[in-house]
């Protein structure tokens, strides 16, 4: 993933989300160099978003770094939150329910509730990683078992497909255990394009900008706010409110490209 700066973007149908216990109530650009950062003797933790939307009793994000050969190993533990993990940087190896993957840049993990899961760094170089978890009054093990379960899936087991403004590559479009839809994508955008037209959605929607591997340039976008521009870098968290005008510009060197997820 040469010269590629992965975005995450993270669309759910819901009218709120809670910032540090609090209702977010406008669309706004969370900075990752202003991020509290918790030290701890095998790494670093950064709390991001928590609290509870319309469709889900808890919403959460924050995001892990763990030094490296394994100093801090998240022993198997099973959960009542379904949880997506999207490696940032570095390899990550997670097993879940006895099947081991060893996730890189852009790797992710989509885990059912109940299914047992552990973590660990075992490479040479520190791992950074995204962590959602969200949570329903009702969950439904079973429906997430006959729609295949737990995912373990790096970036290159998907088949990217050619459009106009770049591409596009299809990671998962089923139910889970909390939804009876979860739909995961990338689309690359290139050079100077818009994804869209400023528009607006019932869904609120999050952009995660991170890492992929190594980038020659450093790639850099403009988001446009109701009608106002805001500088985004890697690491940044964007929020867009329910129904506010927004849209995604390529204003750096090559292409970049997000993921969007879509829950129901």
């Amino acid at each position: 993933m040469k010269n590629l700066v992965i975005w995450f973007t993270v669309a759910f149908f819901t009218q709120c989300v809670v910032f540090a216990q609090e209702k977010v109530s406008k669309s706004e650009v969370f900075k990752w160099d202003d991020l509290a950062v918790v030290k701890r003797p095998q790494g670093e933790a950064r709390l991001i978003l928590e609290g509870s939307t319309p469709h889900f009793k808890l919403f959460k994000i924050h995001a892990t770094t763990v030094f490296p050969k394994g100093r801090m190993r998240k022993e198997a533990y099973t959960q009542e939150n379904e949880e997506l993990i999207i490696v940032k940087e570095g390899e990550l190896t997670v097993t879940i329910e006895g099947k081991t993957k060893v996730l890189k840049a852009g790797g992710i993990a989509l885990i059912m509730s109940g299914d047992m899961r552990e973590t660990v760094n075992l490479s040479e170089a520190n791992t950074t990683y995204y962590v959602f978890q969200y949570k329903k009054d009702t969950v439904d093990i079973e429906r997430g078992k006959k729609a295949g379960g737990s995912i373990l899936m790096n970036w290159e087991e998907t088949t990217f497909k050619p459009h106009d403004k770049g591409g596009r590559r299809d990671f998962f479009n089923r139910p889970t255990s909390m939804s009876k839809r979860f739909e995961m994508h990338t689309t690359t955008l290139n050079e100077g394009l818009m994804s869209h037209d400023a528009h607006q959605h019932k869904a609120a929607e999050i952009i995660l900008l991170v890492n992929s591997q190594a980038n020659e340039k450093e790639s850099k976008a403009q988001e446009i706010i109701n009608g106002a521009w805001h500088d985004s870098k890697v690491g940044d968290i964007i929020f867009l409110q329910s129904n506010d005008w927004h849209g995604l510009k390529n204003v750096g060197k090559g292409t970049c490209t997000y993921f969007a997820f879509q829950f129901e």
